[in-house]
C-alpha cells in the first residue's frame, strides 16, 4: 500500500521554508500532495490559479527527483477531511520555532480525536529557513525590497511583477 502525505497550506506565496518541507517530505511517502487551503475570509496576493501554477512549478521536480509521484490540489474544508478523501495517512507539517510546535500540537491532538488513522509528522526547519515567513516576504516585497533569497526564483520573478511599480 503506497503512503499517502498531505501537506497542507496557503503558500501564498511559495517560499524556500516550504520548498525545506517538499524536500525532506518526499523522502517519507510514495506520493505527497499539496493541498492549498481557500479560506473565503483572507483576501489572498496571488489566485488559487496562480498559487497553483507555482506549487507545481517548484514541487514537482524536487518529487520527480526523489522518485515521489506528486498532486496538487484546493480544498475548503477541514484539513484533516481533506486529509482523509485524499487518503492520506500522513499529515505533514512545517515547524520553524516553539511557538509553531505550540499551536501545531494543539492541532495535531484534534485531528487524531476526529481522523486517528491520519498521523501528522513534523518536519522541523533547516537553519536557514526558520525566519522565512509568507506574511514577511508579501511584506517586502510589497516595499520594493529583494527577496530572492527567501523565495524560489520563480516565485521571486511573480512577486517583482505583481508589485511592480508600487513601492
Amino acid at each position: 500500500m503506497p503512503r499517502i502525505a498531505l501537506y497542507p497550506g496557503s503558500f501564498d506565496p511559495v517560499t524556500n521554508g516550504h520548498l525545506d518541507v517538499v524536500r525532506r517530505a518526499v523522502g517519507l511517502c510514495d506520493r505527497l500532495i499539496v493541498a492549498i487551503g481557500v479560506h473565503p475570509g483572507k483576501k489572498p496576493l496571488f489566485s488559487i490559479e496562480e498559487r497553483l501554477d507555482m506549487v507545481e512549478a517548484v514541487f514537482a521536480p524536487v518529487a520527480s527527483v526523489a522518485g515521489c509521484a506528486f498532486d496538487c490540489t484546493t480544498y475548503d474544508n477541514l484539513t484533516i477531511a481533506a486529509a482523509q478523501k485524499s487518503g492520506a495517512a500522513i499529515l505533514i507539517r512545517g515547524l520553524r520555532d516553539g511557538t509553531d510546535l505550540d499551536y501545531e500540537m494543539q492541532i495535531a491532538g484534534m485531528n487524531e480525536t476526529m481522523a486517528p488513522d491520519v498521523q501528522t509528522v513534523f518536519i522541523p526547519a533547516s537553519v536557514g529557513t526558520r525566519p522565512i515567513t509568507a506574511t514577511l516576504v508579501r511584506q517586502i516585497a510589497a516595499m520594493g525590497g529583494d527577496v530572492s533569497a527567501f523565495v524560489p526564483e520563480a516565485v521571486a520573478s511573480r512577486l517583482k511583477a505583481r508589485f511592480a511599480g508600487s513601492a
